[in-house]
């Protein structure tokens, strides 16, 4: 009963003080702990009787606990740009990467936010990156270009390649743009917001290192290959979908690692290609890996593994640079990543000069839809991420979990830069 509790607390906490999203998370992981592990799945708990449960666990109330520090949106890239500068990287290239990685944990992302910071470092010391290195056209006609990245930081080289649409958008009415030789690229809807200032339809698309077991199959040969499509919309609204093709990133499982928690039945597999909870057969991409979107075969995984496909060959195979498991694997191999990444923006009143008034249209008609829940409002893509971009301006800064903190402050020292500054704890 103690280790149900502590698993129970510790995924609260976590979850508490983030968002509202995150409080449903909160009581979802409530009710499976208490459900599986103590009373079995036969019987349900109503969200109220976990809501009380929560309360009961946590010594700060459902507001929040002692395990958060409070940390301003502007110290946030502040810190991440005196790291990766002191890592080596160019004091531009390190605003670039502090913007990307800023707004995934504004917009809730938290797995491609600090989170990742110290591997960017890693990458940018050992020199498995260039932080000084500026991306190039190798050709291009009046709506495309192919651009080489030069093992560049992978948010300089991807804003470089959307610029370049948006720009040939703008004159033809799209542009497409790829490029081989970059890293990592953070979220990737961070590149399909760009074209959503300029009141285009954005698009990316990235391979990755193989984390990903194809349906059928025991081995991780593909990446989480994640794509986004935002659109404008009337009145500054807009449509954002960013997601990978796995049914989660490999960031999630390092954070339910990270916390002590097991891993639901759907994310990854074992060696021997069987449904796993632990998520350290997940990570170690020799013994497992991801499942792809929608998991098993029986659930649509194969779904999944045909989208992962479709990114890899608009990616890998488009730009002649390494693709599936011909790319490096993840963390253990210490040369150039050799990622390629995709680009599209696209100017929609070429079809249809009304098109944010029916883009508009069609999103309220779908939040205005019934809910099985009152509470719950049907949301469109992008919903949640407004939400807790509200949060955090509300806030005053964005609220991370001791052991990011704890982490970042170690990373500072190794670093020799000044830790991060805390506003507030809780």
């Amino acid at each position: 009963m103690h280790a149900v509790i502590r698993s129970v607390r510790a995924s609260v906490s976590l979850a508490l003080s983030v968002s509202p999203r995150g409080r449903c998370i909160a009581i979802g992981t409530c009710l499976h702990l208490m459900q599986r592990a103590v009373y079995g799945s036969c019987i349900t708990v109503t969200p109220k009787c976990a809501e009380r449960a929560i309360a009961t666990m946590t010594s700060a109330g459902p507001t929040g606990t002692d395990d958060h520090g409070l940390v301003s949106v502007g110290e946030v890239r502040s810190f991440v740009q005196r790291c990766v500068v002191a890592a080596g990287a160019a004091e531009k290239h390190a605003e670039s990467l502090a913007a990307v990685l800023v707004a995934a944990d504004e917009r809730g992302h938290f797995s491609h936010g600090l989170n990742r910071l110290g591997m960017y470092v890693m990458e940018v010391r050992e020199g498995n990156c260039d932080g000084h290195a500026t991306p190039s056209v190798v050709r291009e006609t009046p709506a495309t270009a192919f651009v080489d990245g030069e093992n560049g930081i992978g948010t300089v080289v991807s804003t470089y390649c959307m610029e370049i649409a948006i720009k040939k958008a703008k004159e033809v009415g799209v542009g497409w743009v790829t490029c081989k030789d970059s890293n990592h690229f953070g979220i990737a809807g961070f590149y399909s917001l760009l074209a959503i200032k300029e009141g285009l339809i954005g698009m990316a698309f990235t391979n990755t290192s193989p984390l990903v077991v194809p349906t059928r199959a025991k081995k991780s040969v593909l990446g989480t290959n994640a794509m986004a499509f935002a659109t404008p919309a009337k009145s500054g609204d807009s449509f954002v979908l960013d997601m990978a093709t796995s049914t989660v990133s490999i960031g999630k499982v390092e954070m339910e690692q990270r916390k002590g928690l097991s891993i639901p039945i759907g994310w990854g597999v074992d060696k021997d290609g069987m449904p796993t909870t632990n998520p350290g057969d997940v990570i170690d991409g020799s013994t497992g890996g991801l499942c792809p979107l929608g998991g098993g075969e029986r659930t649509g995984g194969y779904k999944g593994y045909g989208l992962s496909m479709m990114v890899e060959a608009l990616c890998g195979v488009m730009t002649g640079g390494p693709y599936a498991h011909h790319i490096r694997k993840w963390t253990a191999d210490k040369s150039p990543a050799h990622v390629s990444h995709s680009f599209i923006a696209m100017d929609p009143t070429v079809f249809n000069p009304d098109y944010k008034q029916r883009m508009g249209d069609f999103m309220g008609e779908m939040r205005s839809l019934d809910p099985v829940d009152p509470d719950k409002p049907v949301l469109v893509a992008g919903d949640p991420e407004r939400e807790h971009v509200a949060e955090v301006e509300k806030d005053g800064g964005i609220w991370y979990h001791r052991n990011v903190i704890s982490a970042m402050n170690t990373l500072a020292k190794e670093l020799k830069v000044e830790e991060i500054l805390e506003l507030q704890k809780q």
